[in-house]
């Protein structure tokens, strides 16, 4: 599996982050993650891209998936 195209920012408080973190450990998935209340880098470009400040955000080739459920679902059927 390659995971360069994968982005994941997330913040370490958000139970909505933990719960694609918990899914990504049970089936060995790792993506680079992106604190972005540590990167603010990861911060800003989260914002100019996907308009917003709201995570988890999966970036698939650059392009923002939202909500936890999503990215969960996006894993399975991709990257499980």
């Amino acid at each position: 599996m390659t995971t360069e195209n994968y982005e994941l920012f997330i913040m370490p408080g958000c139970p909505f982050c933990h719960r694609v973190l918990d899914y990504m450990g049970e089936h060995g998935i790792e993506l680079p993650l992106r604190d972005i209340t540590q990167d603010r880098e990861a911060e800003s470009r989260l914002i100019e891209v996907g308009g917003k400040r709201q995570v988890p955000c999966l970036f698939i080739d650059g392009e923002p998936l939202y909500e936890s459920s999503d990215i969960v679902d996006y894993l399975a059927e991709h990257l499980s």
